[in-house]
């Protein structure tokens, strides 16, 4: 049997993308571990699958001073020690990384009794772990045209990121049953994250006066933030929604959204005519901001800097890109990023054979 180890955490993207190739991989009949942290919020989705789990100590790499500076390259070392031996005992044929500062021993553990390891980039310019793991790499995925020129030229491989076939499956029959809402008007669905976002809540809210003359709305809003004095027919909220969360989509007209990777590959694959307000460069590494624009230069999305957030620039947005869906629609279409986990199973089934 053909043997794999997954690896990845520190965050939801660096996990439920290596979730989404689960059911394929069992498909092809691979035997499947995942090394990750010893508790990280990996461990739980990873485990929920039913797929072997280990942990192992890890230490992450920043840039800026921190005490934790002196520390972390300590367990970083102790990290690559367990790794190597896990790798040993189990004797995977190839090793595939999501990214985050777990997935760095692992890497390099796979590099020392050279086995073949594929790595994806979520973001338009490599973020520092992927940075040390590029060496060790057999291929690179990514999901920016941009991202391809900034890595070595022998291993970029444009593919997207891979997403749940079920978001894939939803039903407007269930969506419309489990909001309560018709037909009559087009639906506008705004998501902000598990945790929501603030200034886009704000934002969407303000403007909800104006919206709902024309379109439904369906919010999610993140834990803590829903708002009972806004209840109405139309306005619909969530806290945060899992299993229906491919219902919304199906009955969803257009989107608002942050502008994480994950998500805005999820918008590309569902065809999702959407407008992006990318994380500021204040309170983040940019990465929104270029992962935004770049949609933006392919036609699949509209962008609002948070700064420029108004009443006036969402409804202006929001109109243009309704009236103009079937051009996004299109274009999306037309994106070479069609089948990202039929690639990424391609990739990993060379790898394993050579």
């Amino acid at each position: 049997m053909k043997k794999i180890l997954l690896t990845g955490g520190g965050t939801a993207g660096h996990v439920t993308p290596n979730i989404a190739l689960l059911p394929d991989l069992k498909a092809e009949g691979y035997d499947i571990h995942y090394i990750g942290s010893y508790e990280g919020m990996e461990k739980k989705l990873i485990t929920a699958q039913g797929i072997h789990y280990d942990g192992i100590a890890t230490g992450k790499f920043r840039r800026y001073l921190s005490a934790k500076n002196l520390t972390d390259p300590f367990r970083v070392i102790k990290g690559f020690q367990q790794a190597k031996k896990l790798i040993r005992d189990y004797k995977p044929d190839v090793v595939f990384s999501k990214g985050g500062f777990v997935a760095v021993p692992v890497v390099l553990a796979a590099g020392h009794y050279h086995i073949p390891v594929i790595i994806h980039e979520s973001d338009m310019t490599p973020g520092l772990a992927n940075k040390i793991c590029m060496r060790t790499a057999k291929k690179i995925c990514c999901n920016f045209p941009e991202t391809v020129k900034l890595l070595p030229a022998d291993k970029a491989v444009l593919t997207g990121t891979p997403i749940r076939r079920e978001l894939l499956n939803g039903s407007r029959d269930a969506g419309f049953a489990f909001t309560g809402l018709s037909d009559d008007k087009p639906i506008l669905l705004m998501m902000g994250g598990s945790t929501g976002s603030r200034a886009v809540n704000a934002g969407l809210r303000s403007a909800l006066p104006q919206l709902l003359k024309e379109f439904h709305v369906i919010h999610l809003c993140g834990k803590g933030n829903l708002d009972s004095t806004l209840a109405q027919p139309s306005y619909i909220q969530y806290e945060y929604i899992s299993d229906e969360l491919k219902d919304l989509f199906a009955i969803s007209d257009i989107v608002l959204s942050r502008a994480g990777a994950n998500a805005i590959c999820e918008l590309l694959a569902l065809k999702k005519p959407n407008i992006l307000v990318p994380l500021p460069a204040a309170v983040s590494r940019g990465d929104q901001i270029l992962n935004a624009h770049s949609f933006e230069r392919q036609g699949f999305s509209l962008v609002i800097e948070e700064e420029q957030l108004t009443n006036a620039t969402l409804l202006d947005a929001v109109h243009n890109l309704y009236e103009n869906r079937e051009q996004f629609i299109n274009a999306m279409h037309n994106s070479g990023q069609q089948d990202p986990i039929a690639t990424i199973i391609g990739l990993i089934e060379e790898a394993a054979t050579k």
